[in-house]
């Protein structure tokens, strides 16, 4: 319904006289239908949430679009003429998921402070270890025979590049077989292993992996620094949501009376019968 009426909207709508005072507040009433007050508040709240394609149009657009719509909604509301039970349910758990979602809000506002974040980052990042990060390349065969006899060709002087162009199985044999920097657990643990105990420049014996036999050639190292703290910023924030978050339900949980009823059986496929909503 929205989308046909802001699209007519939108195709034949002038500019139009429909600006709002600069006085005007949440309890403004821009229309009656029938003695139903429909208040700027409304409006707001109705244009908060609509998808965002629709936040693209000119605010007059919105404006009129919403109005429109929040009339013909309260008329074709006026000929209802008591709450279906399931409208009213309905009412009942959007009630209880926006005041939910606004206590969630509230909690979230008073933990994720600049002063939070920056703890939490210098717990995490402030005296911890620079890690490791390692550039290799690798030669990838099938058998250990095939390994050594690429070590041994390596040890007569051939080029590395060029041998695991002609001869690696792997992604990686067309460029020479080169990895790129790689940091620590990114790679299978028996190659890994391998990488961290070799010198720059060295060449490894085979070293097997569930994807077959390798031959590694470590280029370089160096440390990982840190993160700038902008960069892990909203990382750090959700982190800190999130545990304020479960805090704050589970104090809730430990001073809330619940009583579940014993002795109700009900089994869990009744969730799909819509019949029982019937008035």
């Amino acid at each position: 319904m929205m989308k046909s009426i802001l699209l007519a909207t939108a195709a034949s709508l002038a500019i139009s006289g429909s600006a709002i005072a600069q006085d005007a507040d949440a309890d403004t009433v821009v229309a009656t239908v029938n003695g139903t007050e429909i208040t700027l508040g409304q409006l707001i709240v109705s244009r908060a949430q609509l998808p965002q394609q629709y936040l693209q149009l000119p605010d007059d657009v919105l404006y009129d679009g919403l109005l429109d719509q929040l009339i013909q909604q309260q008329l074709l509301a006026d000929t209802v003429e008591s709450t279906p039970r399931h409208v009213a349910l309905a009412l009942v758990l959007e009630e209880r998921s926006l005041l939910a979602g606004q206590a969630i809000e509230e909690v979230s506002l008073e933990a994720v402070t600049d002063e939070a974040i920056a703890a939490l980052y210098e717990s995490r990042f402030g005296t911890a270890e620079p890690e490791p990060e390692f550039d290799a390349s690798h030669i990838l065969v099938e058998t250990e025979e095939e390994a050594i006899a690429v070590v041994a060709r390596l040890e007569s002087g051939a080029d590395f590049a060029t041998t695991a162009q002609e001869v690696s199985t792997g992604p990686s044999g067309p460029s020479g077989g080169a990895l790129g920097w790689f940091g620590m657990e990114m790679m299978v643990p028996e190659f890994e292993a391998a990488v961290v105990d070799m010198e720059v420049g060295a060449i490894s014996a085979p070293v097997q992996t569930q994807f077959g036999w390798h031959v590694i050639k470590l280029n370089d190292t160096r440390e990982k620094p840190a993160p700038d703290i902008d960069t892990v910023r909203s990382e750090l924030a959700s982190e800190i949501q999130e545990q304020a978050i479960t805090e704050a339900i589970d104090s809730l949980l430990e001073t809330a009376e619940i009583v579940r009823p014993e002795g109700i059986e009900i089994d869990p496929a009744v969730l799909q019968n819509i019949d029982l909503l019937k008035d």
